[in-house]
């Protein structure tokens, strides 16, 4: 008798023990919480589980009325902090949850003194269950999903909407210059796109090796002419694939010199250019007529014969031209082309990707107009010296150093002559107090420059002194809309990091919808500046609320905890909270709403199908000593990477290759940039992050939205939970009706009812697809296809891989 009363009170201890150790933690945390200002509830509800603990040892069944006090007070609070969010209710109520079953199995109970079951136990059984109708109640409901429904046609499809192109080709990035990534294909339609199947696959063989940088990415958008696709991989290959099969026709190697000095390997794109199309004369002596054109990460220019893949003799040098931007050598991988040249009006215009915070002294971010049959350079538009736009020779003078630069897709207007260039920011990024006016005038900016002389129409900047990393991320979409009371106009969309959406009178760069200034934050880091206000559109997906304590999340109640406990310590006093010493919440982070992704426009119904995401990140200013005016590359860094420290001996940023460090050489702070993550290393924001959604661009309104995306390929089990995952790639949309879009964390390439949003069809990917696809028609089986780029994502951790995979509806269906 005595052996069993010891052996239940045993059981009883040790569940005491665990209970009790549980509480202390919650506790002590809960403690460190309300001193920063953070909620009460952990400290309360550590200090009951430990009178629980005290409870069980001894015997006492009151120790389940204290536990099923909690549980019922626990969810009261859970809800009256997030209502009946499944996602945002789980790690509140996890961990009791299932130390309440334990609690309350009879084997248990019966230790307590009862003979009968529930017993003591009722109140406690009685909470488990509500708990459980909570659950329920909250995983059917729908919280963060807008219903709605995109109007249908406003007129009809014209040869005007194809821009030039042939309806069964997409022949640039974004099927046109004008980069609505719009395909008049309609073979694919809701009904029918349940049937969609891989019609081939193409592995490009290129993947990432030792000497290349740790973020080799699959970014490249295809393009169709004729009967071949053509498209590029990381190290600039670039191949033509038959557009029925994929079998590869040719391929061309330009061995580019990669090194672990380049922020990244990517390459999103190649363009194309016929001579007769364009009505030049002077390339239709058989010399290459027909052109696809390709900058490289390592500074190059290159024309290819579109037929054979073989260098045009009459470009450049053998087919090449050298367009480093007149800097010094040794920094060569800080300056490179990511992005595919516009081609209007026989030249091909580029910009350049300058490593993010890296040095305060950086290449020229000038953009640069050459003859696309010669590969003369016409015009260069420095944003340091906007005024002189004549071309310099190579070796002969120099553009402005760290002026802002461009590294995304750029689009044309041919009838009104002018390109629209997206720009980033000077060096640096996180901290701006040396930035000249030039600087400050053109960065973050949408640039109109005059396709024959590079000279500047206009410009419309889309945040001031950005010092949050908000570059001007995507391709402008041009698209005509029908505004109430102003009949058809020339619009130009643009989407931005920031979630503005600003939409504009692409002739004058005028806003259609109103853009305001707005009082934002203040109390910049020491030596730098702020702007009072910042410009807001109307039309937005910005967050429209400000982070608190009570979205903080993780996958139990602990590491939500360490978020709150995170989340207090930091600065944040809404958008544009300045960089801090203290570290600084961004959001939106520097993820960005969106991304150089973008969004796709149909300009036949006037609407845009977009992507956007919502994850906080966290600025560190690191105050460094020694420092200078400036990183003089003559002489290299003022002081060695290896020994940077974070403030007052901190251990946490030791080196240049600490994840998330930037070193700012020649500036007062160096920069930790990191996503805001809990110690498990999921997001400390709860979900969703990622979205679908549907913008009516007539009235400025987002009729629909819904999360995107699933967990199946980021955790150690494949469990599908759809969260709404974070997104990098970009969306198509099609005369049928149907929105195409891989960019998910999970690896699938989707089909979606653009009316409503609504899933259609999931693809099997077979690897990461953070890219853009694209869609074009057969002629040899009389299919429309769609072709996305799988070969992951080094930023995002996605699976890497080589596939061009392409989809497509049966035969003869």
């Amino acid at each position: 008798m005595a052996e069993a009363r010891g052996n239940r009170s045993r059981l009883l201890i040790v569940l005491g023990g665990i209970v009790g150790l549980i509480g202390v933690g919650l506790a002590l945390a809960g403690v460190w919480l309300a001193v920063l200002g953070g909620s009460w509830y952990y400290l309360v509800a550590g200090s009951a589980l430990i009178a629980t603990a005290v409870l069980l040892t001894r015997r006492n069944p009151a120790a389940l009325w204290i536990y099923a006090a909690l549980l019922i007070c626990t969810m009261a609070w859970a809800l009256w902090e997030v209502g009946f969010d499944f996602w945002s209710l789980a790690p509140r109520g996890d961990v009791l949850a299932v130390l309440g079953i334990v609690l309350a199995l009879p084997w248990v109970v019966r230790r307590l003194g009862s003979e009968r079951w529930p017993g003591p136990a009722w109140p406690l059984v009685a909470g488990l269950v509500l708990a459980g109708v909570v659950a329920l109640g909250a995983a059917i409901n729908r919280p963060h999903d807008l219903q709605g429904e995109l109007p249908g046609a406003r007129g009809q499809a014209s040869a005007a909407l194809y821009a030039g192109v042939p309806q069964q080709d997409w022949t640039a990035y974004g099927r046109s210059w004008r980069g609505d990534r719009w395909s008049p294909v309609n073979q694919i339609t809701p009904t029918n796109a349940g049937k969609l199947e891989k019609a081939w696959e193409f592995h490009t063989g290129d993947l990432q090796r030792e000497s290349d940088p740790d973020e080799f990415t699959y970014e490249v958008t295809p393009i169709k002419v004729g009967g071949l696709v053509y498209l590029c991989s990381p190290h600039n290959i670039v191949f033509a694939l038959d557009a029925e099969t994929g079998r590869e026709v040719w391929r061309y190697n330009p061995n580019i010199r990669a090194s672990k000095q380049m922020q990244h390997l990517t390459c999103r794109g190649v363009s194309y250019h016929s001579a007769a199309q364009s009505g030049s004369a002077r390339s239709a002596g058989g010399d290459c007529p027909d052109r696809i054109i390709m900058g490289t990460n390592d500074a190059r220019l290159i024309a290819l014969d579109a037929k054979t893949g073989r260098p045009c003799p009459s470009f450049g040098n053998k087919g090449e031209v050298d367009v480093w931007p007149n800097a010094p050598a040794y920094q060569r991988g800080w300056w490179q082309i990511t992005s595919p040249p516009v081609i209007v009006r026989n030249l091909a215009v580029i910009g350049g990707a300058v490593y993010d915070n890296k040095s305060n002294f950086m290449p020229s971010g000038v953009i640069r107009a050459y003859d696309v049959t010669t590969g003369r350079q016409v015009w260069g538009f420095d944003p340091g010296n906007p005024g002189d736009t004549s071309p310099k020779a190579p070796g002969v003078g120099r553009y402005v150093p760290s002026s802002p630069n461009s590294w995304t897709i750029s689009a044309a207007d041919e009838q009104l002559g002018l390109v629209y260039v997206p720009t980033g920011m000077a060096a640096i990024d996180q901290w701006g107090g040396r930035r000249t006016p030039e600087t400050e005038r053109f960065s973050a900016a949408i640039l109109a420059l005059d396709a024959a002389t590079g000279q500047l129409r206009w410009s419309f900047q889309t945040v001031h002194h950005d010092l949050w990393d908000m570059d001007v991320p995507a391709q402008p979409a041009l698209v005509d809309l029908d505004l109430p009371g102003r009949g058809r106009v020339p619009a130009l969309v643009q989407s931005t990091k920031t979630g503005n959406i600003f939409v504009l009178d692409r002739r004058t760069g005028k806003p259609l919808f109103p853009v305001s200034e707005r009082p934002v934050p203040g109390n910049a880091a020491p030596g730098d500046r702020l702007s009072p206000t910042q410009p807001f559109s109307a039309v937005s997906m910005m967050p429209t609320k400000r982070v608190t304590g009570a979205d903080m999340w993780g996958a139990t109640m602990f590491d939500q905890l360490a978020c709150r406990i995170k989340f207090a310590g930091l600065r944040y006093d809404g958008p544009f909270t300045p960089p801090s010493t203290q570290g600084s919440l961004v959001f939106p982070g520097n993820f960005g709403v969106m991304d150089w992704g973008g969004m796709a426009i149909d300009p036949v119904r006037q609407i845009a199908f977009a992507h956007p995401n919502y994850m906080a990140f966290v600025d560190r200013l690191i105050p460094r000593e020694p420092t200078s005016a400036r990183y003089d590359p003559s002489v290299g860094p003022q002081e060695s990477p290896n020994t940077d420290q974070g403030p007052a001996g901190g251990s946490d940023f030791k080196g240049s290759d600490t994840k998330g460090y930037n070193p700012n050489y020649g500036a007062p702070f160096a920069v930790a940039l990191n996503p805001f993550l809990s110690p498990l290393g999921l997001p400390c924001q709860s979900p969703p992050w990622g979205y679908v959604a549907g913008l009516d661009l007539t009235t400025g309104k987002v009729v629909w939205q819904h999360r995107n995306g699933t967990s199946r390929d980021q955790t150690p089990i494949p469990l599908p939970f759809k969260l709404g995952v974070p997104s990098l790639g970009g969306p198509i949309v099609t005369a049928g009706g149907v929105a195409f879009m891989g960019s998910a964390l999970d690896y699938y390439l989707r089909a979606y009812d653009v009316t409503t949003g609504d899933v259609l069809w999931r693809g099997r990917l077979p690897a990461g697809g953070q890219a853009t696809p694209m869609s074009y028609w057969s002629n040899a089986s009389g299919r429309q296809f769609v072709v996305i780029a799988a070969g992951g994502h080094g930023s995002l951790g996605t699976k890497q891989g080589d596939s061009i995979v392409a989809f497509a509806l049966p035969k003869g269906s």
